[in-house]
């Protein structure tokens, strides 16, 4: 295992058989954000994204909670919690905060490169909203759900607005964004907000299985799958339809899809090269 240097120790980054695992670490505060951590974030996931020899993203938070989100007590303690380089005037905090928001979950959405949620515990606020933007999420059984913000008199941020209503409509977004009831995992599943929900004790586990068995698969199609799939919650349905039949053609090309072709025949379990 290689660890990465983040500039902070409030996010840990270590990478293994193609899979960089990503720790919020300020467990003392159930992993809410600071400045450091977010600037932190932004910087490893471009890495990530950059790195041939990375193939899945796995996004996680020490000490049995994922994030609570923006730090709460911080704001009322006057510390820099919020995103890195702002300025005191609001122009500048919005602008900064929009930059903030497109190179950490707007990145965990949009890198051509799987990315999964691994959630030991609590995901509220903007933890939450950097769940959602994963592709996949896996929580432990004890894990709870909440948006948060009107708790503490925010709109929302982090994209959880969009996220949640792809995932379960507008009607049931609006819900959870007025009301912000705690949702446990059995609702969580049932929602479709979650993909597994496992014990606690196997959650680590469970995660590197999935996380290792996509790291070694074809990482051309993974590519396209994602523009697909992100394209086709936006876009109009000629144009997702037409962007299918680019990359499927694209990917027939590829030794990847040779390979399994060739696997196929022989019966056997290919062996992708991203290529």
């Amino acid at each position: 295992m290689t660890k990465w240097d983040t500039g902070t120790n409030d996010l840990l980054a270590d990478v293994e058989n193609g899979v960089a695992v990503l720790t919020m670490n300020r467990p003392e505060r159930r992993n809410a954000l600071s400045s450091a951590m977010l600037g932190a974030l932004a910087g490893t996931l471009e890495r990530c994204e950059m790195d041939s020899t990375i193939g899945c993203v796995v996004l996680t938070g020490a000490g049995g909670a994922f994030c609570a989100g923006g730090d709460v007590k911080g704001m009322a303690e006057g510390a820099d919690v919020g995103p890195p380089g702002a300025g005191r005037d609001i122009d500048s905090r919005i602008h900064q905060q929009r930059v903030s928001q497109r190179a950490t979950s707007g990145r965990l959405h949009r890198m051509p490169k799987p990315t999964i949620a691994a959630l030991p515990g609590a995901a509220a606020g903007a933890g939450l909203s950097l769940a959602l933007a994963c592709d996949l999420r896996i929580a432990a059984e004890n894990a709870v759900m909440t948006t948060a913000f009107a708790r503490v008199g925010f709109s929302g941020d982090y994209g959880g607005t969009y996220f949640l209503s792809q995932l379960v409509g507008s009607a049931k977004a609006r819900e959870m964004y007025l009301l912000c009831d705690r949702i446990d995992m059995k609702e969580a599943e049932r929602l479709g907000l979650v993909n597994w929900v496992v014990p606690a004790n196997t959650l680590e586990s469970k995660t590197m299985e999935i996380a290792r068995r996509l790291a070694s698969g074809p990482r051309v199609a993974y590519r396209y799958m994602k523009e697909n799939l992100n394209r086709a919650a936006n876009g109009a349905w000629d144009d997702c339809m037409d962007l299918e039949a680019t990359h499927h053609v694209h990917c027939a090309a590829t030794d990847d899809h040779k390979e399994a072709a060739r696997a196929f025949v022989e019966k056997r379990e290919p062996v992708f090269k991203g290529r």
